[in-house]
């Protein structure tokens, strides 16, 4: 897997101050995406352990409440099993902390459906480890400025419970 990009002390995409990882790859190409250049899976650096220690290490301050996954698009199968690792040591090392996960695909007929489009052999372990998910494409014709955490109307902010799924915002 590639990334197109990390920020550090990101206070856009989720509550609190974060690091975001944008991974490379989208097969949604969404009409209006803010990302386009992480369209491509070949775009960006590789994705190493070296990454992985580098984005859990800038997590260890108090003051970072969690970590955000953005893309491109961390839902394709392939971006689902090179993240997974990351997601199951940074549970280990900050269960205090918080994992937002940004994805075009939706939650009940994309991920949890077992003919999903994005479902693959690691889908449930990576959901186990996603406390907010943001889900369904950008639709530009419901783009709104207003909405929290989510660029068009017809996306969910999601609060994965083992009781269920209640939209936050």
């Amino acid at each position: 897997m590639k990334y197109a990009d990390i920020k550090y002390c990101d206070i856009a995409n989720g509550l609190g101050v974060r690091t975001s990882l944008f991974v490379s790859g989208c097969t949604h190409r969404c009409k209006g995406c803010f990302n386009e250049i992480a369209w491509d899976f070949d775009y960006g650096a590789e994705f190493t352990e070296e990454t992985i220690q580098a984005l859990l290490d800038s997590c260890r301050p108090p003051y970072i409440r969690g970590l955000s996954l953005l893309g491109g698009e961390p839902m394709e199968p392939v971006n689902q099993r090179a993240l997974l690792p990351l997601l199951l040591r940074f549970k280990e090392e900050f269960p205090q902390k918080d994992i937002w996960c940004y994805t075009g695909y939706t939650y009940e007929t994309d991920l949890k459906n077992p003919e999903g489009r994005a479902r693959c052999e690691v889908t449930d372990a990576f959901l186990n480890c996603v406390d907010i998910l943001v889900d369904g494409e950008f639709d530009q014709e419901q783009y709104d400025i207003s909405l929290k955490f989510r660029g068009s109307a017809n996306q969910r902010v999601l609060q994965l419970k083992k009781e269920g799924c209640p939209e936050l915002f």
